[in-house]
């Protein structure tokens, strides 16, 4: 039995969990894409919050890319598996190597996201980063640990749905980890979305601009309830 509509859904859901964060001037927003943005949109424009990317790729064993050897993320900062390299016996040019490719993904998919802008300034903010769910939990410990170096005052981890064990380890990562559900069994992220299709770079780059657009604004509905766009 799924727990969410769609990703959407699950953000509106995951908001009511944030709502201590609302309209505050030192909040912003972060998203793992791609899957993340529809989440932390919805999370956005509840707590009228600016909205903006924090992209990680990972560095690949060459030959081996599966198996990760470390991370670069958003602002050029990566961390190394130390274990992985020094079982395998990598050097710093193999590693400079792959990291040079992975940059230019990953400034390629920031162009894509961003354009021109400039990533938003994190330096003494509280930092809600968000994806649509944890499994393993990699990618989520990763963007925590390189936010670390950008100096936020706080980093918030939030999600809508996590394995019980990944979302404890977790909080001791984050300041703050919030899972809205920790179903047991878990399986997988995406048995718990009636829809988890892919989310495409035009759904990401349409809700970013959205959001800058019109960062805190909310229409009523004819219920009276706040309907987010």
């Amino acid at each position: 039995m799924s727990l969410y509509n769609d990703r959407r859904h699950a953000g509106r859901v995951l908001s009511s969990a944030l709502m201590k964060y609302s309209e505050r001037s030192d909040v912003v927003v972060l998203a793992l894409p791609r899957g993340g943005v529809p989440v932390a949109y919805e999370v956005a424009q509840r707590l009228q919050a600016p909205l903006d990317v924090f992209l990680v790729r990972k560095l690949g064993v060459p030959g081996y890319e599966e198996l990760a050897m470390g991370a670069l993320a958003s602002g050029g900062h990566y961390v190394l598996n130390e274990s992985v390299l020094r079982t395998l016996d990598i050097g710093s040019e193999e590693i400079a190597r792959v990291a040079a490719a992975e940059n230019r993904e990953l400034a390629r998919r920031e162009r894509t996201y961003r354009g021109t802008r400039n990533p938003l300034r994190l330096l003494g903010k509280t930092v809600i980063l968000i994806d649509d769910g944890l499994a393993t939990g990699s990618t989520m410990r990763v963007a925590i640990e390189a936010l670390r170096r950008q100096k936020p005052a706080q980093i918030v981890a939030a999600v809508p749905v996590a394995a019980p064990e990944t979302c404890a380890e977790l909080a001791d990562e984050a300041d703050e980890m919030i899972c809205a559900a920790t179903p047991q069994p878990f399986h997988a992220v995406g048995l718990w979305y009636e829809d988890f299709d892919q989310t495409t770079d035009e759904v990401v780059c349409e809700l970013l601009e959205t959001a800058r657009a019109a960062p805190h604004r909310t229409r009523q509905t004819e219920n009276g309830a706040p309907s987010l766009q």
